[in-house]
């Protein structure tokens, strides 16, 4: 007879506590946001649902990688990068729902796709087919690749195609909201990379000694912070706006 085995959360180990929380969190920031399109106007109900699915698909994985986690004690590594591969793709959606009626094309759509899946696809060949040891040619040629699509969004977001249908849209609360998305993709994105040059073979790893061994922690919390906040930014425009039409027109 075969017996269910119970994983439990070790009491000690911060890495499977935040797994659990982060799974929690964006499950819970998921309902939030599918109940609260029916409080905003019509033109902001697209990016809540988009703000949703985020969160919602995160949790799923979050899911799967706890378990993983406990029961293997390694890096969920694909399960991370599909997760990874769906997520982030939305998250630059955002921008482009953001700043559609100053005039972005489905061409800058595109872009922000095929950038942000470029950067996962070659961070994962660097990351999960790295020979045994680890090797700092094949880390750094793939690392440098996936930077590319990660410096693209970067400049559209700030300086590029994104930032200018902002400043044309002539109104406060997008030019804020794309700032403030743009800070994530500056200053929370920036974990990504560290966690990869952390891997055996990465820089970090190889030019002082840093390994991975807590990556998961650093993940774990920075995809919370990204993914619901990235939400909870979008959301606020969206029914400040709402809030604002709805006093207009009383």
């Amino acid at each position: 007879m075969m017996l269910l085995q119970i994983l439990t959360i070790p009491k000690d180990d911060p890495v499977a506590f935040t797994f659990f929380t982060g799974y929690m969190a964006m499950m819970a920031a998921s309902v939030f946001f599918f109940f609260e399109r029916s409080r905003v106007e019509g033109k902001w109900q697209l990016s809540l649902l988009v703000s949703g699915l985020i969160t919602f698909i995160a949790a799923v994985h979050y899911y799967y990688m706890r378990d993983y986690y406990l029961g293997t004690g390694e890096n969920p590594t694909s399960l991370r990068y599909i997760d990874w591969t769906l997520t982030v793709p939305l998250m630059c959606i955002e921008f482009y729902l953001l700043t559609k009626a100053a005039g972005a094309k489905k061409s800058l759509l595109l872009k922000l796709i095929i950038a942000s899946v470029w950067m996962l696809v070659f961070g994962y060949i660097g990351e999960a087919f790295n020979p045994e040891g680890g090797s700092a040619t094949h880390s750094a040629i793939y690392g440098i690749l996936s930077t590319l699509g990660y410096l693209y969004i970067l400049y559209a977001a700030w300086m590029g195609e994104v930032a200018q249908l902002a400043k044309d849209s002539n109104t406060p609360g997008i030019q804020q909201t794309v700032r403030i998305l743009a800070w994530f993709v500056l200053v929370g994105w920036a974990i990504y990379p560290i966690g990869y040059m952390c891997m055996p073979g990465g820089w970090l790893n190889t030019a002082f000694g840093w390994d991975s061994s807590n990556v998961d922690l650093f993940y774990n919390i920075a995809d919370v912070i990204n993914k619901i906040g990235f939400g909870l930014v979008v959301y606020n425009l969206a029914i400040t706006d709402s809030m604002r039409l709805k006093a207009k027109a009383a």
